[in-house]
């Protein structure tokens, strides 16, 4: 029996009480939209997933129609400017809990994921969205900016002319056209988002722990780097990845032709 959502949050292990961990928006009433407590309970998820040893890769999905509308706008429409600044930090942990798992994050979009929901899939390493995927940083057009992270990953990940299209527009872009722009990474058929996602996790989740850790950690440090800064971030992790009991257990396995027993 899969555990229940805590929050408009759930954790489930796929593999039973194996090494990926999925973390499921669970709140399809509300199309996903995320509340303050909803935000604090993904801080609370990605921190202690990120302190679990046992987890090596992870899947972010939502239920229901929609991966994530973005932030829940019944409830920032009664509340006053103290309480959306008071709101403020809830947010960033929570944006900023998935962008820090050290774990591999892939995120499995369907339906609607605009705003937050478009600034999380941003905040992952992989995005796989099916053909029903629209994505979207809509922020301009209710007097906000984007405030998880969509400016600087869209810059990231996009470029600085197709990010400022997309955040000083507004408009939104089906999954064919986030695909060609490198939106998302992976366009998959109707309803297999979360199948295609999950395969790709497994996958990351086979390979040696350590060397998937510091392979994700020198992308992500040298993003945005001179090329000579970035090379000195692959040798500090190349060093720690070389001389680890995995790299004896990688060469060890592929000479001897079985599968690793990564230690």
């Amino acid at each position: 029996m899969e555990p229940p959502a805590v929050d408009g949050v759930a954790v489930r292990r796929p593999d039973g009480a194996g090494v990926t961990a999925q973390i499921v928006l669970d709140r399809p009433e509300a199309m996903n939209a995320l509340n303050t407590a909803m935000a604090a309970r993904l801080a609370q998820v990605c921190a202690a997933l990120s302190a679990d040893r046992g987890v090596r890769a992870v899947v972010l999905s939502g239920t229901g129609r929609a991966f994530c509308v973005g932030a829940d706008l019944k409830e920032r429409n009664a509340m006053t400017d103290s309480d959306l600044l008071a709101q403020r930090p809830v947010f960033r942990a929570a944006f900023g809990g998935v962008l820090g798992l050290p774990q591999p994050v892939i995120a499995g979009v369907h339906g609607f994921a605009l705003g937050g929901g478009c600034e999380l899939a941003l905040s992952c390493d992989v995005i796989v969205a099916d053909e029903t995927a629209e994505f979207g940083l809509p922020e301009v057009t209710v007097g906000l900016v984007p405030g998880g992270g969509g400016t600087q990953l869209a810059l990231r990940r996009l470029g600085p002319g197709r990010a400022a299209e997309l955040v000083l527009t507004g408009r939104r872009v089906d999954a064919a056209e986030a695909g060609r722009l490198g939106l998302a990474d992976r366009v998959v058929p109707a309803g297999t988002a979360g199948e295609h996602a999950l395969e790709m996790a497994e996958r990351m989740a086979g390979n040696s722990p350590v060397g998937v850790l510091n392979a994700k950690r020198a992308l992500r440090l040298g993003a945005g780097l001179p090329l000579a800064a970035g090379l000195e971030v692959e040798d500090s992790a190349w060093r720690a990845t070389a001389f680890s009991a995995d790299r004896k257990e990688g060469i060890a396995a592929f000479t001897q032709k079985r599968k690793p027993q990564w230690p």
